[in-house]
């Protein structure tokens, strides 16, 4: 059952990325060039919907939330490291499927880029956790924990001040 919603759900957002054309090579150039954002507006939205949605399931009782550590040194190099592909190749992990499945066969190099580099990390994952992940090493921290808030307060404040931020983007004609 959890396969066929895993199916159910992936199809729906691939009809959703598709409509949405975050699937095209252009939008993530014109992101990445600051000339159209709505590849930015629309993983904004899904970090507000994230926000809510998750803070508000496990404040009822309804999902479990697991915190992973947080390694600052590990989460810079990693988002370094995931920045220059989106940058080189021109889709993001998660559109690079999607854009092959449009026809878009560039796509490949990104998905066969990230199964490399995930079988790369993985076999050398003993020397980065002997050096990289002791920078920074803080444990298991959330937002809400270091401001000693709830976290479904923390979760709308944060979700509304990106909803301003997109709200002030589509006021710019950005």
């Amino acid at each position: 059952m959890e396969l066929l919603i895993g199916l159910i759900t992936g199809i729906i957002w691939g009809y959703i990325f598709q409509r949405a054309r975050i699937l095209r090579f252009e939008k993530h150039i014109g992101l990445l060039t600051l000339t159209d954002l709505t590849v930015l507006k629309f993983l904004l939205s899904g970090v507000v919907v994230g926000a809510i949605g998750i803070q508000l399931l496990t404040t009822l009782g309804l999902a479990p939330y697991h915190l992973k550590p947080t390694f600052m040194a590990a989460n810079l190099v990693g988002g370094v490291i995931y920045g220059l592909g989106w940058a080189v190749l021109g889709y993001c992990p998660g559109t690079a499927p999607g854009a092959i499945g449009e026809g878009s066969l560039d796509g490949i190099f990104g998905v066969l880029g990230g199964l490399v580099g995930a079988a790369t990390f993985a076999h050398t994952y003993p020397f980065w956790k002997k050096t990289l992940y002791g920078i920074g090493a803080y444990g298991k921290i959330s937002l809400p924990m270091v401001l000693h808030l709830p976290p479904l307060l923390v979760g709308a404040i944060f979700a509304g001040a990106l909803l301003a931020f997109i709200a002030f983007l589509e006021k710019m004609g950005w």
